[in-house]
């Protein structure tokens, strides 16, 4: 390319992001503006996709963890031949554009991942590296490198300054990510100005401290520093940390390296005057023809496409067992005989009755399912004694000082929550595999944000929390968790199971792996609750969220419980037939899943009319919805005690004595 052309096509960056935010007044244009040179050095240059196949298996990955100047992808992606016309780029951030104020995974094609909150896009890229390490590791034969890609990153200063960063980066390192490659736009401005005031790190070291391979300060508008920058960084054995010197909003004569361009349209005037100051004499939303065919992939993508094409056709010919296997998992199926063993394991949890804790309970669940599905890929936030996450025959990944890698089905996360999240969804969005990692409940409220990611891109992210509630112990308020079953309950589209014993904890895991559009939280507890009889119809009627667990002729009232405060609910049911009071036991290991049932069979489930007593060892309000106003709501609206559980249920009145006569209040 010469310095013209290059020239032009990121000129044409520039004016399509200053012109759509200015179109929308409503955007962010100093970054698309900033990052044009580096786009061009890395799109155009070096990136391997095909528009025309937004989801070739061996595509590289690209992401945009500074999401909000979402309108430099949105302009690559358009430029290069996606599916995303000049329609929708004018449409920037309109009512069910393709175009959303940041980018968005299933809504515009060539997006791998939603990019909001700063930082997570950064993470998600180091599990999408992950990924591509393990299934190339797992699938890749000599002469037959069928997973051979790489994962890049745009990043700013905000991505930077977000504390996931460090989680991401530090693991990304001891696990020498080769193929992650983070290009960081050091352009020092953020909303507030100049980021000296409050940013001076010597990011270079930092990096370097993680064990990264770092190149620069480089010129970001200099498109050949870049591109050999690039070149080099495909020879590293760890992850590689580009930083690029930038100018914000570059080509604003006025508000150029300044906030100003930052987080808002440039104005009539001074988008004039940038065009004027570019060269630029096209109207707003009008192309060359001559950059569109600079920018135009679709040859060059269906050409590296198809010769992946052939390779796999002949690793499937030398391979074909390991070909169908790389198949169905890319496509997310699950295997030929996992009816017969999640089948296999209810049976096993009906016929052994065990009364053991419910995180025990899914040791017993993985100990049954992972064997037989490869794609699951375990893990735990430092916890894995007490989460059990890690089944028997479970390898841990590692590398070793010499950089020796071994590949395995379970990553020790180390002390990093969200860090660990959001690499799940990475993980996630990659697809081959399907990620599950463990921690305390309480500590969910450090993954928040990622828990709401996966939920948002519905992905088949699976959490695992241990160690509910009060029944925690000893430990005290900072660890016993009283609202996060609640908070996350009312996440969209997150499913979240409490199971009562082994058969509800089984089923738990069975339907989380099998849900393929949305994620699932797995709440187990810390002590042993015991084992609950059930008819085949009602072992069935687990996969519905809720379901009558003991009934009685002419009931009175419906006690709901879930977790371990069901085998409470049933002594206090026996206790109240005993003086006799007919009382219904509901189980309800999933609220979200039982909302989701036809109004028949929850008012089957829950007759009208009656009243209902709700127990739960976490907060009251969140149970209002199914007690209403005839009933009550046995539940804890405080933070817990440091004491043995046994001692903490009694003095927070989770007792047989309490629940009996709570009943016969409401009656």
């Amino acid at each position: 390319m010469t310095q013209a052309s290059t020239s032009r096509m990121a000129n044409a960056l520039r004016v399509l992001a200053m012109d759509a935010v200015q179109k929308a007044n409503s955007g962010h244009p100093g970054m698309p503006m900033g990052m044009a040179e580096i786009a061009v050095a890395l799109w155009k240059n070096v990136l391997r996709f095909n528009p025309r196949n937004p989801e070739w298996l061996d595509r590289d990955r690209f992401i945009l963890s500074n999401g909000h100047g979402s309108m430099l992808q949105y302009a690559l992606l358009h430029l290069s031949g996606y599916d995303l016309s000049m329609q929708e780029i004018e449409n920037f951030r309109q009512l069910h554009s393709k175009t959303p104020g940041h980018p968005e995974r299933g809504i515009t094609p060539g997006v791998e991942t939603t990019t909001g909150p700063l930082g997570q896009g950064l993470t998600n890229g180091v599990g999408m590296a992950l990924a591509e390490k393990l299934l190339a590791a797992e699938f890749n034969r000599p002469g037959f490198e069928i997973v051979n890609h790489r994962t890049y990153v745009f990043a700013g200063d905000g991505c930077m300054m977000e504390g996931i960063s460090h989680e991401a980066a530090s693991l990304a390192g001891k696990l020498r990510l080769g193929k992650l490659v983070v290009l960081y736009d050091d352009n020092g401005i953020s909303i507030d100005g100049e980021v000296s005031g409050w940013f001076a790190d010597d990011t270079a070291m930092r990096f370097l401290a993680y064990g990264w391979n770092v190149q620069g300060p480089l010129d970001g508008h200099d498109v050949d520093a870049v591109t050999a920058a690039l070149s080099a960084a495909e020879h590293a054995d760890r992850p590689n940390l580009i930083i690029c010197k930038t100018v914000i909003g570059r080509g604003s004569p006025h508000l150029a390296g300044t906030d100003k361009v930052h987080g808002a349209a440039l104005g009539p005037a001074e988008v004039a005057a940038t065009r004027a100051a570019l060269g630029w004499t096209g109207a707003p939303f009008e192309i060359p023809a001559d950059v569109y065919a600079a920018w135009d992939a679709r040859a060059r993508g269906a050409a590296l496409d198809g010769a992946w094409q052939d390779l796999f056709a002949r690793y499937r010919e030398r391979y074909p067992a390991e070909a169908a296997e790389f198949l169905r998992r890319s496509k997310g199926t699950l295997p030929t005989d996992w009816p017969a063993l999640a089948e296999a394991l209810v049976t096993q949890t009906l016929e052994k009755k065990e009364t053991v804790a419910t995180r025990k309970a899914s040791l017993i669940a993985l100990n049954a399912l992972a064997p037989g599905v490869p794609e699951l890929l375990g893990g735990s936030a430092d916890l894995t004694g007490s989460n059990l996450t890690q089944w028997d025959k479970a390898v841990p990944l590692r590398v070793d000082s010499e950089g020796q890698f071994t590949p395995g089905r379970y990553v020790n996360y180390g002390v990093r929550e969200f860090g660990m999240s959001a690499i799940m969804n990475g993980i996630a969005c990659h697809g081959g595999l399907i990620p599950f990692g463990g921690t305390f409940l309480t500590f969910s409220d450090y993954s928040r944000n990622a828990l709401r990611m996966a939920a948002l891109m519905k992905l088949r992210t699976i959490f695992v929390f241990t160690h509910d509630s009060i029944g925690l112990g000893e430990d005290g308020p900072t660890h016993q968790s009283i609202e996060q079953v609640a908070s996350l309950r009312i996440i969209p589209n997150m499913d979240v199971w409490r199971p009562a014993d082994t058969t509800e904890s089984a089923v738990a895991w069975i339907a989380a792996v099998e849900r393929d559009a949305g994620p699932s939280s797995l709440i187990f507890s810390r002590q042993n609750l015991p084992y609950l009889e059930k008819t085949p119809g009602q072992t069935r009627a687990i996969r519905k969220g809720g379901y009558v667990l003991i009934d009685a002729p002419r009931a009175r009232a419906v006690l709901i419980a879930t977790g371990s405060e069901v085998a409470l609910a049933q002594k206090a049911q026996r206790a109240l037939a005993e003086e006799g009071i007919a009382v219904r036991l509901v189980s309800m290991p999933s609220t979200t899943v039982f909302d989701r049932q036809s109004r028949a069979y929850k008012s089957e489930v829950l007759p009208e009319g009656l009243p209902r007593v709700a127990i739960e060892a976490g907060v009251t309000d969140f149970w209002w919805k199914y007690v209403r106003g005839s009933g009550a709501v046995i539940g804890i609206d405080s933070f817990g005690e440091s004491a043995p559980a046994e001692a903490l249920f009694k003095h927070f009145h989770f007792t047989v004595e309490n629940v009996v006569a709570t009943v016969k209040h409401v009656l």
